[in-house]
């Protein structure tokens, strides 16, 4: 397994209205924003969001072969950390075409972002800076103060966009 690059993002210190136009080109462009608590964690929006899941976790380098939907429901789903209001989603019509999850860790005073991607037409448009500035938000609300992620070494536009909203390299051992 590679050397995961660990980054984390101080809540207290993180400006909003830095990324606020990522927001409103998106908006413009027709794409609109809901959590999954507001559309509804149901059964047939949990299998639309283990289907975008998978489909952005492809380009994830060397991610392998990805959960099969019972193992997704009972590895991402089904536990304590899952917030439904932590599944930030861009719609383009009905079409879901990108995501931002965050899962909330009270015993570890810690979020996490557990994926945040795009459909391949949808990038470059500014889709991820925008989820992850609501799934920021949602954090912030939830009384958080830190918020973490790791990625692979060789996904640089993910540790890219992430140090752009001001995340910064994490000592080994020090996230949850």
């Amino acid at each position: 397994m590679p050397d995961w690059v660990r980054l984390q993002l101080d809540i207290d210190r993180f400006d909003d209205h830095a990324f606020e136009s990522y927001l409103r080109r998106a908006r413009m462009s027709g794409i609109h924003f809901a959590t999954m608590a507001e559309l509804g964690d149901t059964p047939d929006h949990r299998r639309t969001l283990y289907d975008l899941n998978k489909t952005c976790s492809a380009d994830i380098p060397d991610r392998g072969e990805f959960y099969s939907y019972e193992e997704y429901l009972a590895q991402r789903i089904d536990v304590p950390a899952f917030n439904p209001a932590g599944v930030v989603l861009a719609l383009h019509g009905n079409e879901w075409i990108g995501m931002s999850t965050t899962s909330l860790h009270p015993d570890r005073g810690l979020a996490f972002s557990e994926m945040t991607g795009v459909l391949a037409p949808y990038r470059g448009q500014g889709l991820s800076l925008a989820l992850k500035l609501l799934a920021i938000r949602f954090v912030r609300s939830s009384g958080y103060r830190r918020l973490t992620t790791m990625h692979h070494p060789r996904n640089a536009s993910a540790i890219a966009m992430n140090r752009r909203l001001g995340f910064v390299d994490q000592v080994v051992g020090t996230i949850g």
